[in-house]
């Protein structure tokens, strides 16, 4: 079986305030992109555990600590399926702020449920994919949505409105999370980010924040070039998503790009 893991930008990422298990309430919008990975699974004949093996981008690490091993571990502690040979295709780039891994990990637990007809539920699927990382549940669904907690009280959006235009970019610079979240002050927003969604897109500029912002452009200058760049370049809104690096910039059309902003794009298409 083969599917094909979203990624996702945010929308806006505010931190809200510190929780007594260590972890940050957030509220953002998470909104489904094209960039994809590709994961296929078959029986492992003639063997008694698991395997993954990977192409494209480069993963570090051992692949039994891979979120996809992680996701199948959980299910097999409840439910009965032939142990299977996993090949993971990467193309949406690691830490980059795009919820690769998480999308891999919910991409699996349901495909295993399909296959399988194990018939897990929509909110077990929900548990268990909270259980792998706080973004894994948007992911079962992948639909714009509203997110607060850790990331997983979602409410399902609107999509934005048609005719408008993405370029994804990313410079190559790594940002470890926790220590975005260390340099981050938290605080209650004056208006929820869902309501400012619902504005014209042409007015996100002027209200939608990621607070990851200032932390990324101090250590990585050329994130925030980026950013600063795509505007040059006609963009009516660009944002730093997630804990970064990535940057997007949605257009009215599609743009021309200077060859300075070129050489970054990973992705780009319509909204």
């Amino acid at each position: 079986m083969i599917v094909f893991p979203i990624s996702k930008i945010n929308i806006g990422l505010r931190i809200t305030g510190k929780r007594d298990d260590c972890f940050h309430n957030i509220e953002t919008v998470f909104y489904p992109i094209r960039l994809r990975d590709a994961l296929e699974f078959i029986v492992n004949t003639g063997s008694n555990k698991d395997t993954l093996t990977v192409s494209g981008i480069s993963v570090a690490g051992d692949p039994g600590n891979n979120l996809i091993m992680k996701a199948i571990t959980k299910l097999r502690k409840s439910y009965d399926f032939p142990f299977l040979k996993v090949h993971l295709h990467k193309a949406i780039p690691i830490g980059a702020g795009l919820g690769g891994g998480s999308s891999d990990a919910a991409c699996m637990l349901k495909a295993v449920n399909k296959h399988y007809s194990l018939n897990i539920d929509r909110s077990e699927l929900n548990t268990l994919a909270l259980e792998l990382g706080s973004d894994c549940p948007f992911f079962i669904d992948g639909k714009p949505s509203f997110a607060t907690g850790r990331g997983e009280l979602i409410t399902h959006l609107a999509p934005v409105q048609e005719g408008l235009y993405l370029v994804l970019l990313n410079p190559g610079v790594g940002i470890n999370t926790a220590e975005a979240y260390r340099n981050c002050r938290p605080s209650m927003p004056d208006q929820n980010l869902d309501s400012l969604y619902l504005h014209p897109v042409y007015e996100w500029k002027n209200c939608i924040v990621n607070d990851f912002e200032d932390y990324a452009f101090k250590i990585h200058p050329v994130i925030g070039e980026i950013k600063t760049e795509l505007y040059n370049s006609g963009a009516i809104f660009s944002l730093m998503s997630g804990s970064g690096s990535s940057v997007y910039g949605i257009f009215s059309k599609k743009p021309q790009l200077p060859e300075s902003l070129r050489k970054y794009v990973i992705w780009e298409g319509w909204m």
